[in-house]
């Protein structure tokens, strides 16, 4: 479908313009966690009905059948009111779309329409506690009962987003430990209302708890709930992170934009002048600025390639390690230059609003999603081509390697 993206965008800002008090900054303040997800769900249902949760979904899905273009517009725009969207980022960006790319039918259209509407959550069971970066050393067992043809899920996961109120994940699991490590792990979804689904919320430096770790005691779950090839689990899982990293569509890092940096400087005083004036604070900008335009340059042209049916390539770590990288220096500069004043926290503020809780959230940023050493790994091999590193696990049966 073809249409005027600038009118689009247009009229994507009339709308969302007047759903701001609503569901906007305002109406978020001093909410419970709760009360703040079931605004959440609200606005979600809002979205959908209006056409604007799904906008390059498919139109089987739920979705409006447009372009990733029309996506970002959106969500640039989106973006500037902080509507309660944190707790479905995760459920719509991977687990969903990873699900309806092996499970067809009904149950998955049904599945994909009520997560668009806020009415399920999904969350994505990846890392363990000895396996964040390396995933494919994951140890959670997925153990066959050959007289049922079930699966046995056994151990834990651990940094998993919103699993305190998710329906539904989407879990790796070794299958074979006596094959290469890359190639013995399966791929399922998992209802998380199971018997034998322990949650455990952990709490942040920040004070949220949106991560959690989960326990796996004995999880019986059917084979018709495995997506891809029994030891094909790790080609899947590499499918649903990459589709992760293209969903970093904010050049800011998902922190305070460059807009509110220039003009809290215009009203800081150094040495009796605005600090707006002083060259170390303007330099400051113009990298900043020159970093954020580039990122959304690289992100438009990787949307544009998968909008051409191309496959997407390791673009999207770029993107994710230098706009957190970026938003992490810029806060902690802010905070510097407000002097005793950026220490402040104010637990009513988002992490786009405050400069002390954005730099205190920016290392969980840098971890999550694959840390910035796993990423400059894939920068130098992947686009620089320069020689991987040395592997000595490499060819050697997970159950060999020395632990």
């Amino acid at each position: 479908m073809s249409i005027d993206l600038e009118i689009y965008r247009a009229d994507a800002k009339a709308w969302l313009e007047t759903k701001a008090m609503e569901f906007g900054r305002a109406a978020r303040r001093g909410l419970s966690e709760e009360k703040d997800l079931t605004l959440g769900r609200r606005w979600q249902a809002e979205k959908f009905a209006a056409g604007y949760s799904a906008i390059n979904w498919s139109k089987e899905h739920g979705g409006q059948g447009l372009g990733a273009l029309e996506k970002l517009a959106f969500e640039q725009e989106e973006m500037k009111h902080s509507f309660p969207n944190d707790y479905f980022g995760v459920s719509l960006g991977m687990p969903v779309p990873i699900m309806l790319r092996y499970v067809k039918g009904d149950w998955a259209r049904e599945r994909a329409t009520k997560a668009l509407k806020g009415e399920e959550i999904w969350c994505q069971l990846f890392s363990e506690p000895a396996a964040g970066s390396d995933l494919a050393g994951l140890r959670t067992r997925a153990d066959r009962d050959d007289a049922t043809g079930d699966w046995i899920i056994n151990g834990q996961k651990l940094w998993t987003t919103w699993a305190q109120y998710a329906d539904y994940g989407v879990i790796v699991a070794r299958s074979d430990p006596t094959v290469a490590k890359h190639r013995g792990l399966t791929y399922f979804w998992v209802d998380m209302k199971s018997p034998g689904v322990t949650v455990r919320p952990v709490r942040l430096a920040e004070g949220r708890s949106e991560v959690n770790e989960v326990f796996f005691d004995d999880v019986r779950i059917a084979d018709s709930q495995r997506l891809g090839s029994v030891g094909g689990g790790f080609g899947v899982a590499m499918e649903t992170l990459m589709i992760e990293r293209y969903q970093a569509t904010d050049p800011a890092g998902f922190g305070p934009p460059i807009d509110l940096f220039v003009e809290e400087a215009k009203t800081i005083r150094i040495g009796g002048k605005s600090a707006i004036e002083d060259g170390r604070v303007r330099e400051r900008i113009a990298r900043t600025y020159a970093a954020q335009s580039a990122l959304a340059a690289i992100h438009r042209r990787a949307l544009l390639s998968l909008a051409a049916g191309m496959q997407p390539g390791p673009e999207g770590s770029v993107h994710k390690l230098v706009s957190v990288r970026t938003r992490q220096k810029l806060s902690e500069f802010a905070m510097d230059l407000k002097g005793v004043d950026g220490m402040r926290y104010d637990e009513d503020k988002t992490r786009k609003e405050s400069w002390s809780k954005s730099w205190m959230t920016a290392p969980t940023g840098r971890i999550a999603g694959g840390a910035d050493e796993m990423l400059l790994n894939t920068i130098a091999e992947k686009i620089l081509g320069l020689p991987q590193d040395h592997r000595p696990d490499k060819g050697v049966a997970f159950n060999d390697i020395p632990r």
